[in-house]
């Protein structure tokens, strides 16, 4: 907190708030793609959603960190 200063750090929240919106969107609208194509709906659409989710955050929260922490 003391090496970025209280504006680095909220800076960061709205980053990392921001990507989290990003990533639901993009997660759904991935999910509504795949189901499309398939033709029907996935049986456990739960966690194809959460498994896109999870890929799209650690590589997305990887690159805030690195363009956050210069």
């Amino acid at each position: 907190l003391h090496t970025r200063g209280i504006k680095g750090t909220l800076m960061e929240f709205v980053y990392y708030t921001i990507a989290g919106i990003a990533l639901y969107l993009g997660s759904d609208w991935i999910l509504n793609r795949i189901e499309i194509s398939r033709g029907e709906r996935l049986k456990h659409r739960s966690v194809v959603f959460f498994v896109i989710i999870l890929v799209l955050a650690i590589v997305s929260f990887r690159i805030i960190e690195h363009l956050t922490t210069k």
